[in-house]
């Protein structure tokens, strides 16, 4: 087996196992490991309520190191009090003694459902039986562990030449419901053995956050339980990137497109979704308009089932961008399906229907505003929004 995602960068295992929290039996723990102490970073939900899992790790993380990271799939360690607190101490705590660290170098996370608690005895089975199986091999095992209502493992990977060095980022995330961006939108873990200070490392995740996983909506929620975190391990054996200039630059190339390519994947597999939406906004006054448009619209009911249904209904574009709260001049707005223009000058314009509905057929639709106000492009990835979207989250529970 190849190495992919999170063990393509020197120096990680993982695994992924079944350790009977899902009642399906499928895999619900995964484990990675690094071999020797890595940086390490994360971002967390601004969700108000947080789970007891995230809330370990936002403690860990700020101490700069790891060695090891824990998710499990099926329960969701938020709601249930100091119990949970303690449950996320107990799980990191069985982590490190497999591992041979402190139990603070152990990051965790929990996704399912809230207000249940772990079930300890299947944990401690299934991180022994995870910490044997522990590969090269096994990043795509961990990448099927941690999904819920997934309908495909997500995993990336980029490796790039620089200084005479090889330098390989790796990830994997998991989200097909309750992604909207808000940071973070679903669970994601990058690993690299790239050489790097704590100080760079966290600026690159933060910047290459804003281009990824905080521009892709699905349904406009956010979970307690939601991070991306990523470890550095430096065995690629380069200069420490520790100051702006073409190093860091590289390093942060890599490491955007890695994310960009696990966000499109958690747009694309959104719960019941059939089609990949790419919503641009370009020539706009400000970034804070073009992002208040581009949210509108992506979390915009009308649309989504608009594209689904394959209606070229662009009045609901427009709308959507009218109530998003940015403040912008409507008759110098222009709208297209792909590349046919739907709407110039905030007013409609006869296009050709076939046209438009052999772009809102294909698997990929590309909608672009044109604000015509400013210089300032973004974008956003999002999805139809189907029936299936209500029967998985009708029981959800069950």
């Amino acid at each position: 087996m190849a190495k992919t995602g999170v063990t393509a960068p020197l120096g990680f295992r993982a695994s992924g196992v079944a350790c009977g929290i899902k009642k399906n039996g499928e895999r619900d723990l995964a484990l990675v490991v690094s071999d020797i102490p890595a940086t390490c970073a994360g971002i967390f939900t601004k969700n108000v309520v947080k789970g007891h899992s995230l809330k370990w790790t936002m403690k860990a993380v700020s101490r700069g190191t790891a060695r090891a990271v824990a998710i499990n799939s099926g329960c969701a360690n938020a709601c249930v009090g100091e119990d949970g607190d303690r449950d996320a101490y107990e799980m990191a705590r069985m982590v490190s003694r497999l591992v041979g660290c402190e139990a603070e170098d152990v990051l965790l996370g929990s996704t399912g459902v809230i207000g249940y608690r772990l079930d300890l005895e299947k944990i401690k089975n299934g991180l022994q039986e995870a910490f044997r199986l522990l590969s090269g091999d096994g990043g795509n095992d961990a990448a099927r562990a941690v999904m819920t209502t997934d309908t495909f493992p997500k995993e990336s990977s980029r490796a790039y030449e620089y200084g005479g060095h090889t330098i390989t980022i790796g990830g994997m995330a998991k989200g097909s419901g309750m992604i909207h961006p808000d940071m973070a939108t679903m669970i994601s873990v990058i690993t690299t053995d790239a050489n790097i200070s704590r100080e760079m490392l966290d600026r690159a995740l933060r910047d290459t956050a804003e281009v990824s996983y905080n521009r892709i909506s699905v349904d406009g929620d956010t979970s307690v339980c939601d991070k991306v975190l990523v470890l550095a391990n430096g065995l690629a054996g380069n200069p420490v990137i520790e100051s702006d200039g073409p190093a860091y630059d590289a390093f942060l190339g890599a490491l955007k497109e890695v994310a960009v390519e696990l966000a499109k994947m958690l747009a694309r597999d959104g719960e019941g979704a059939t089609k990949l939406i790419e919503i641009n906004v370009k020539n706009a006054p400000d970034k804070e308009m073009a992002h208040l448009v581009l949210n509108a619209i992506a979390k915009s009911p009308l649309v989504k089932t608009a594209i689904h249904g394959c209606d070229a209904n662009w009045g609901r574009i427009i709308t959507a961008a009218g109530y998003s709260g940015a403040g912008f001049d409507p008759e110098k707005v222009d709208i297209s399906l792909g590349d046919v223009l739907v709407c110039k000058s905030g007013m409609a314009v006869p296009f050709d229907e076939a046209a438009a509905l052999e772009v809102l057929r294909a698997p990929e639709v590309v909608i672009t505003l044109d604000m015509n106000q400013g210089a300032v492009s973004d974008r956003i990835w999002t999805c139809d929004l189907t029936c299936d979207y209500i029967r998985i989250n009708g029981s959800y529970r069950t």
